[in-house]
């Protein structure tokens, strides 16, 4: 306490003067070790840290995190000899931040010492933070505190009934954008909707605008018809047509929808050189600034390509008014100018960059657009890429999630983290003629010494303190990196995983060949698309409660896979419920979180489509208002699951396929399979019989 009492009178009666460097900073010339407004930012630092220690107003487990970031950042700031006093006073304080806040962060052991999944790796280098994440299959979003624990958790399942979530982002006034599948969505902390946004197409990303517009990637669509008359060549079109994307920029309005302000149509910015009788035509190589619209599609000519483009990343850079697109089967990142209006983006002109809408700047496979080939690829079906956020190591630069998958013949089958700094002239973007535009090499990258793979969904972000957080989205795995590329902070999203054994059958067979199976990663029930990472000061935590809650609990495969073989050799599945084309038992499944029921279905001999069916699962309570609201009136819940690499998965010669059911007492239960042409199998289950 009497470092404290000492601190505050520096802090608050300074002495600019009384410099013991010689003079030279009371002359106003800083010392040679330091720089001249070292005193300021350390004087920052300590003010910081007693703010932190004195809100009581704010949750100990919060003041405790914001102290302790400021607390490492000190320990890496030059400093004058005056500096030097400010700090070994705060660092006396920081020694003894959890007796003074009454906190104990080593009731978690940092390391993951007989852990299979939750926190498994927090060094010292690792940047203090909370963690955001959603788990789509269970609508539920999670923050995690640097300890893995949960610090908020939104349960989005009454909210968003039967909604199928992406990913969502915190807002400064604490809430939850969150994307789905139809809509978008700000919720409170309580999980209550406070704005909604539906129209048809929405996908895979959105921007909140600093004017507090949302702009969201759309998708449209084309027919075979619409698509051969704008110059594609109809031996590449799919027989229903393409779909495109496109952008809008939605100011909300009220409680539920909004006015599309702003809009940009990819389809406005097309070239082809097929047939010189329709719109479009052009020579590819001399317009980089628009799209060919033949291409991916002739790569994919035996299998013609539906989704043209499949999009999956926006960003938006304020201080150039840009926009960042990541069309993924061009495997590309698309730069298009934002303050050129809905009209001007139709065109070829207009906006800060003199381009209308066309493509300011394209990176990452220059083939796309006629100025290299292969072998001159840097993407490989992308995701999230991004600006790199002013104020952080790297700003200004691009960063991409570099998943490595591709169209066959093209795939990389590893994943990396590449950084590149964007050749930037003003609003435009330098390029020598008859060549691709530049960087020919990365500002920095990360691949894992073991090559890890994603190949789709997943993520990245630049820290503070110049750490590269990377979410691994098939494996729910978020873990932290140096710029050395060591590895410093590691979490295992904990779900329970109901594994998929047929998919390690048929999926590398599918995409590669060469891939050995086990190490192809499978799609769990803790897959995630993205997850973003919070400093302590964030302004969202200051309207967040956030104390440390429990653990997140969950089963992984391993545990699963053990179950459904030892119940395969002991010939025991449980209580038997009914004899149909497959035989279902009713199991109680212990796990770390107690006992679950499961319906289980077995069938042997097991063939290829027994398990490529779809199964419908109708649950009836004994009360009706067990039911999530949206069902009351339908009278059962409606839990349908996937055949496909997800949830039916293959033993040896054995299908099995296992649905979790809901804790409140059920009556009966409908069961079944079909296909496009009708229904398979079905089974009616009385359970009070």
């Amino acid at each position: 306490m009497a470092a404290i009492a000492v601190l505050i009178a520096v802090l608050w009666h300074p002495h600019p003067s009384a410099h013991a460097d010689g003079g030279a900073s009371a002359r106003g010339k800083p010392s040679a070790s330091a720089p001249a407004d070292s005193d300021a930012t350390m004087q920052a630092y300590a003010q910081r840290i007693l703010r932190a220690l004195a809100d009581a107003d704010t949750n100990k487990w919060t003041r405790y995190w914001r102290a302790r970031a400021d607390c490492a950042a000190t320990r890496n700031a030059e400093r004058t000899r005056r500096a030097r006093v400010l700090a070994a006073l705060t660092f006396a304080i920081c020694g003894e931040l959890e007796t003074l806040l009454g906190v104990n962060p080593a009731d978690y052991p940092p390391r993951g010492e007989n852990r299979a999944v939750g926190l498994l790796l927090n060094e010292p280098g690792a940047a203090l933070g909370y963690t955001l994440f959603v788990v789509s299959s269970a609508q539920k979003a999670y923050l995690l505190d640097p300890l893995g624990r949960i610090a908020h958790a939104w349960h989005l399942q009454d909210a968003l009934p039967g909604e199928t979530l992406r990913h969502a982002t915190l807002l400064d006034n604490g809430s939850l954008l969150a994307l789905g599948k139809n809509g978008v969505w700000e919720v409170d902390s309580r999980g209550n909707v406070l704005w909604q946004y539906n129209t048809r197409g929405i996908h895979h990303d959105f921007i909140k605008m600093p004017n507090g517009n949302v702009t969201l990637l759309v998708q449209g669509r084309k027919t075979r018809e619409d698509a051969i008359a704008a110059g594609a060549n109809p031996e590449f079109v799919h027989k229903d047509g393409i779909l495109y994307d496109y952008l809008i920029e939605v100011r909300p309005t009220g409680a539920s929808g909004g006015e599309v302000v702003w809009e940009w149509l990819v389809w406005d910015h097309l070239v082809q050189d097929f047939d010189p009788s329709k719109p479009n035509y052009g020579a590819v190589a001399e317009h980089p600034e628009l799209i060919d619209l033949n291409f991916p599609l002739e790569s994919q000519s035996q299998n013609p390509l539906w989704d043209w483009l499949h999009t999956n990343a926006i960003d938006y850079n304020p201080a150039l008014d840009q926009i960042m697109l990541s069309p993924r089967h061009f495997s590309e990142l698309w730069i298009i100018d934002h303050s050129a209006t809905t009209e001007e983006s139709r065109g070829h002109a207009g906006g800060n960059g003199g381009m209308g809408g066309d493509l300011l700047y394209r990176w990452g496979n220059p083939r796309a657009y006629r100025h290299g080939d292969a072998d001159d690829q840097r993407l490989f079906w992308q995701h999230n890429t991004h600006w790199i956020p002013p104020g952080l190591p790297g700003a200004g630069n691009i960063l991409a999630f570099n998943n490595g998958a591709e169209f066959p013949g093209y795939e990389r089958l590893y994943s990396s983290i590449d950084e590149l700094a964007p050749p930037v002239d003003g609003y435009r973007y330098r390029r020598n003629a008859n060549s691709a535009y530049p960087p020919n090499k990365l500002a920095w990258t990360y691949a894992a010494p073991a090559r890890f793979y994603a190949p789709f969904t997943s993520g990245t972000q630049r820290l503070p303190n110049g750490n590269t957080l990377i979410a691994d989205g098939p494996a729910g795995t978020i873990f932290q990196v140096t710029p050395d590329g060591e590895s410093v902070w590691k979490y295992i999203i904990p779900q329970r995983s109901p594994i998929s054994l047929w998919r390690d059958k048929v999926a590398p067979a599918r995409l590669a060949n060469e891939t050995p199976k086990d190490d192809f990663p499978r799609v769990a029930k803790n897959d995630m698309y993205r997850a973003y990472w919070y400093p302590p000061d964030h302004p969202a935590l200051q309207n967040l409660d956030l104390a440390p809650g429990a653990y997140l609990q969950g089963d992984g495969d391993k545990n699963l896979r053990d179950w459904a073989r030892a119940a395969v050799l002991a010939a025991d599945f449980g209580q038997p419920l009914a004899d149909a084309h497959f035989d279902i038992y009713l199991n109680a499944y212990e796990n770390n979180a107690g006992n679950e029921n499961f319906l289980i279905f077995f069938k042997r001999p097991c063939a290829h489509e027994d398990a490529r069916r779809r199964f419908f699962l109708h649950i009836i309570p004994a009360n009706a208002r067990d039911l999530p609201n949206p069902r009351r009136d339908h009278g059962f819940e409606n839990r349908d699951f996937n055949s496909v690499d997800r949830d039916v998965y293959a033993l040896d010669d054995w299908c099995i396929a296992i649905a979790p059911l809901p804790s409140y007492p059920i009556q009966r239960i409908r069961a079944g399979q079909f296909t496009g042409d009708g229904q398979v199998w079905r089974a009616d289950i009385n359970l009070n019989e």
